[in-house]
């Protein structure tokens, strides 16, 4: 905002202290909200350690029951268990609302299967089938807790960030821009009320 131009009249410096009011409120508003933010994305954080923590483990076991089922019941063995398989896992995605920001809930169901619904038979197949398949389950269940948590972070990032900015931009542009620019107003408006008082005085002192 540049000073010269600035009209110096009581309306303009009426309506800047207004600015100036509401971009204050603005500011307290908008920072409680970003400290909002910043406590509930360390919450988030903390989750993400456990479940990145939890997926690295359930992808390892995952793998080694995969290798062992190989060697049991061979490569061959392995796909036609796979492919017995009927249902396929469902996934439902919702949203929450996490201080303003809306953020997905994933819900999921059919994942983890009983030996009848994996669809193999008993008789053909070793236990080594049955952990490898229950070890991808848990696998997959991991990865969908992940993925919410992952996403969640992100918008949470991505909304402190545009926060952080406008809160800077009112607290280093916009509000001094707008308390100099009253200063200003109300400097002038002194200067001339001064100035019309000292040609009141003369014209009086010319009369007398």
């Amino acid at each position: 905002m540049a000073l010269r131009d600035i009209k110096p009249t009581r309306s303009e410096l009426i309506n800047l202290k207004r600015r100036i009011v509401l971009s204050e409120r603005g500011y307290k508003i908008l920072k409680m909200k970003r400290d909002g933010l910043i406590i509930e994305f360390f919450k988030v954080l903390e989750k993400a350690k456990d479940s990145q923590s939890g997926l690295q483990q359930k992808y390892e076991r995952a793998t080694q029951m995969m290798a062992f089922a190989n060697t049991v019941e061979g490569a061959i063995g392995v796909k036609s268990a796979a492919f017995s398989v009927q249902e396929v896992p469902d996934i439902t995605l919702a949203s929450k609302n996490i201080m303003g920001v809306v953020v997905p809930e994933i819900e999921s169901s059919k994942v983890k299967k009983s030996l009848v619904d994996r669809g193999y038979g008993l008789l053909g197949t070793t236990s080594a089938i049955d952990e490898a398949a229950s070890s991808y389950e848990d696998l997959v269940e991991a990865i969908i807790e992940s993925a919410e948590i992952e996403t969640t972070m992100k918008k949470l990032l991505d909304e402190i960030e545009s926060t952080k900015r406008r809160v800077n931009a009112l607290e280093f542009k916009v509000i001094p821009e707008l308390t100099e620019a009253r200063d200003f107003i109300k400097m002038r408006l002194d200067e001339m009320e001064r100035e019309e008082l000292f040609r009141l005085k003369k014209i009086k002192a010319r009369n007398t």
